[in-house]
């Protein structure tokens, strides 16, 4: 039966203090820097690693000197590079392949959120998610649906947040590629 230090964490996960504070250092040095909240996500929702564990291993890589945290998250140390070239190999292969996979996945998705916005408003005539595609210079596009449930907001919100350049292009290939004569305004009509 698992106790409050142990569970949460699956089978072949880890147990060993040592072992987390290892697998930090060379999450840190090869993906850094990470905030907690990256490696929290990516350790629990893996469950790699016992929530109580994790909060005792960072404060303790930080405390002997093998990580300094700063305004973008964790950065390995000399002394914590060596100690993930020299014992990572201690750390189960699938361990350290499965937390860097889940480490990735949030980095990839957070640099998505933040060029693919998408937000749920709730309004008077349903649910609405309210999209936009920005970057350096401003915003490239912005686009209201209205969809008829909250269960389908949050799925169009995701969708668009995993694939909003996908959106841009197929829409701008719509507008842009060569049409017929009923894609022309016709003699006489009023376009403003």
């Amino acid at each position: 039966m698992p106790n409050a230090f142990t569970a949460g964490v699956r089978m072949g996960g880890l147990n060993d203090s040592t072992q987390i504070r290892i697998l930090l250092c060379c999450l840190v040095k090869s993906a850094g820097p990470l905030d907690r909240k990256t490696l929290e996500g990516a350790l629990l929702q893996e469950e790699l690693v016992n929530w109580f564990e994790l909060g005792d291993a960072l404060a303790e890589v930080e405390k002997n000197g093998l990580v300094t945290a700063g305004p973008e998250g964790y950065t390995v140390t000399e002394k914590g590079a060596t100690v993930a070239d020299e014992l990572g190999p201690d750390v189960p292969r699938s361990v350290r392949e499965s937390a860097t996979r889940a480490v990735l996945r949030i980095q990839r998705w957070k640099v998505k959120q933040a060029s693919n916005r998408a937000a749920v408003e709730q309004g008077p005539d349903g649910w609405q998610v309210v999209c936009a595609i920005g970057d350096a210079g401003g915003e490239m596009l912005h686009l209201r649906l209205t969809v008829p449930d909250a269960a389908t907001a949050e799925l169009v919100k995701n969708r668009f947040i995993a694939r909003g350049g996908e959106v841009y292009a197929t829409l701008l290939d719509a507008l842009t590629r060569p049409g017929d004569a009923d894609d022309e305004p016709p003699e006489g009509a009023t376009v403003q």
